[in-house]
């Protein structure tokens, strides 16, 4: 069993349009962008991230902006919504907030005795703002959301299975703990935890989904350092899972697994952060290359970077 998962550490997703993406989540949302870098697969193209002042895991979404992408299709074997928590009785101000910019998707709901927001981003992706009491966590203001109503980090993730029992078998084996179940959705949490540390698992009848713009690309989870990412890379491996080598990505490490159910899991590592190469009062700002990829900057700027308007 591994004992060190402390929640969420970020959710990465697809986008057609780098300059929509930024202006939705910096704009509407009011999340600060705490870096500017590049898929290191795909140096071509971006790879934004955004959270709260310091890009603390647990509060970062980031996305790979395939300019002009086709949509994904929603189905099993996917996360079908990214829920961020707000402070209780927010969300009137986020609903008014939200129609004034043209979000699509809104309705309200209750689930496990949460009240949520539900809409849809850009390119349809599946989210919702749900009402949390008891989240203590800072949020980032300088983009012009009161505090009192402002994003406070990830609440939870919703996968949506044909089968969930391996699924739930495999959070259980994480450390996560069955909280509350409802039809066909249970409640996976972790006891303690860095305030993202809540899954939902749907059991859906479905297609599988295919994934493009606006499909949820992995979850990561959150662990301190290198040395318990390796501890819980030889527990999943001991028992069955096929795990990457633990890969550096400049602000964490990271490794990489699919889930029995289909969603790439990824753990990475707190350390060693997003002020590594930039003051934390300039997160975001230049544009960051890892140093594999640094000598093709200025044909990157030049021809497939396009400048994003701040």
């Amino acid at each position: 069993m591994i004992t060190d998962i402390k929640g969420l550490h970020h959710v990465t997703s697809l986008a057609s349009s780098a300059q929509v993406n930024n202006d939705f989540f910096t704009g509407t949302l009011g999340l600060r962008r705490v870096k500017k870098t590049v898929n290191f697969d795909a140096p071509e193209v971006y790879h934004l991230y955004y959270g709260d002042g310091a890009g603390t895991p647990g509060t970062v979404m980031t996305y790979f902006p395939f300019p002009h992408a086709k949509r994904g299709t929603g189905g099993t074997g996917e996360v079908r919504t990214t829920a961020f928590a707000v402070p209780g009785g927010a969300l009137p101000y986020w609903q008014d907030r939200l129609a004034g910019a043209g979000v699509d998707g809104l309705s309200r709901d209750t689930r496990f005795g949460n009240a949520r927001l539900l809409f849809r981003g850009p390119d349809g992706d599946g989210f919702a703002l749900v009402e949390s009491d008891a989240d203590r966590r800072s949020p980032w203001t300088g983009n012009g959301v009161p505090e009192e109503v402002a994003i406070r980090g990830f609440h939870s993730t919703d996968l949506a299975l044909r089968d969930p029992a391996a699924t739930a078998e495999l959070l259980r084996f994480m450390g996560y703990e069955e909280d509350d179940r409802v039809d066909d959705v249970s409640r996976w949490r972790l006891p303690e935890g860095n305030g993202a540390n809540v899954i939902d698992l749907s059991r859906i009848d479905a297609p599988a989904a295919t994934q493009g713009a606006g499909s949820v690309h992995h979850v990561a989870f959150e662990v301190a350092d290198r040395e318990t990412q390796l501890s819980a890379r030889a527990a999943l491996t001991d028992t069955g899972y096929d795990v990457t080598p633990p890969i550096d990505r400049d602000y964490f490490w990271a490794i990489y697994f699919r889930t029995p159910g289909g969603v790439l899991f990824e753990i990475a590592t707190k350390e060693p952060g997003f002020d590594r190469d930039e003051a934390p009062e300039a997160l975001g700002q230049a544009l960051k290359l890892p140093s594999q990829h640094e000598h093709l900057r200025p044909v990157l700027e030049e021809r497939y970077l396009q400048p994003i308007r701040d």
